[in-house]
């Protein structure tokens, strides 16, 4: 796999961070992630990593630390600004022990700035990029779609394409670096398309009365008789001809399809028309076209389409858990991702602790001031 033999430290931490590592690991890197003692916390997107839980609140926890940076290639931490530098794990120290670490830090506001010390979620950072302001329908508030844009998007991806950089400069120079990876920046630099679209007229009107944020008639969707949905893209000129073609109307008949003060008028009737017939009906006309008319499957279904199928999109676990596929796909070194369940907080942390040098005495010290917590599977009976 692409990343084999890149070893990552992972300070555990809500799901951004998680997102960025599981990344990583499905790509073929050795993660790591470090647990707070006894947090038992949400293990979400931890598949094809170990492990390890460890106080870094103590000095034998940070000297812990400090031994396994070492050795890594890439260290990923989630806290606000200063909170590394007060256990003593900050990049100055860390990149002393190990010039060739990567020291990625992940954050919503950013190492710098007003908002850097405080509190937030996916929906200010959203908010603060400028990109809300935008998603939402007419006559509506702004809405924030799920927490995906920014905690993944201009998040956990944003920071894994640092990475990557970074491992890739470090062939060259050696030497590795800080990466200032934060939500803010990362979702705004995601929709450079908003501002580099802004004077060709795309988003002249206001929010919600635009060509593709639910204004225009022809990307849109609409509800079908058996309650469900179709989702229509059909922009071009002659996909719009099909999809007029489709809902069994007659282009001469219409308005101009960019005529903006028809728009309205025409969502109606094309809602009309989708309520006539289910949704297993559209897909039957519109399948094999170009109309650009797609049905909206639940993420339940998602696994089951055809076309998801032969493809192979999603994967299974062991413990019969559906999840998407890594992307992209590369010809020569595919991911690769574990099917094996979730680790349980500090199932891996003597193992880890031996692998990087730890005798069993210091294993055994460590145990027994509760520096470090070991979890086992109980086998059910």
């Amino acid at each position: 796999m692409a990343l084999q033999g890149i070893r990552v430290l992972e300070l555990a931490g809500l799901a951004p961070g998680p997102h960025c590592g599981m990344m990583l690991a499905d790509f073929g890197a050795q993660v790591i992630r470090v647990d707070r003692l006894g947090s038992q916390g949400p293990t979400w997107m931890t598949r094809g990593k170990r492990s390890l839980a460890l106080d870094l609140t103590r000095h034998p926890g940070v000297v812990v630390m400090r031994r396994l940076c070492k050795q890594m290639d890439v260290l990923v931490e989630p806290f606000r600004p200063g909170v590394m530098e007060r256990f003593g794990l900050g990049p100055d120290i860390l990149q002393r022990d190990n010039p060739r670490l990567i020291y990625a830090r992940l954050t919503g506001f950013g190492q710098s700035g007003k908002f850097s010390k405080v509190a937030g979620h996916d929906i200010n950072f959203l908010a603060l990029s400028g990109v809300l302001s935008k998603l939402g329908r007419s006559s509506e508030n702004p809405y924030a779609p799920l927490n995906l844009l920014a905690d993944f998007g201009g998040g956990g991806l944003t920071c894994a394409l640092g990475i990557v950089l970074a491992l890739y400069e470090r062939t060259q120079s050696g030497k590795g670096q800080v990466i200032d990876a934060n939500m803010v920046e990362g979702t705004a630099y995601l929709s450079s398309f908003l501002w580099h679209s802004q004077n060709a007229g795309i988003w002249s009107q206001p929010r919600g009365k635009n060509l593709l944020d639910s204004g225009a008639p022809f990307y849109e969707t609409y509800r079908t008789s058996d309650g469900k949905f179709m989702a229509v893209g059909a922009i071009e000129p002659q996909f719009y001809a099909l999809l007029i073609n489709g809902l069994g109307l007659n282009c001469d008949e219409l308005p101009d399809q960019l005529s903006v003060s028809d728009w309205e008028e025409m969502k109606k009737k094309f809602a009309d028309i989708f309520a006539k017939k289910t949704q297993a009906e559209w897909c039957t006309i519109f399948d094999g076209t170009d109309a650009c008319v797609t049905p909206v499957v639940s993420l339940e279904k998602a696994a089951l389409d055809e076309h998801n199928q032969e493809r192979g999109s999603f994967i299974t676990d062991e413990d019969h858990n559906v999840s998407p596929r890594p992307a992209p796909l590369l010809s020569r070194t595919p991911a690769i991702p574990s099917t094996k369940r979730n680790p349980l907080e500090g199932e891996h942390t003597e193992e880890i602790l031996q692998e990087f040098g730890f005798s069993k005495e210091e294993i055994h010290q460590l145990n027994m001031d509760k520096i470090i917590e070991t979890s086992k599977l109980k086998a059910n009976l």
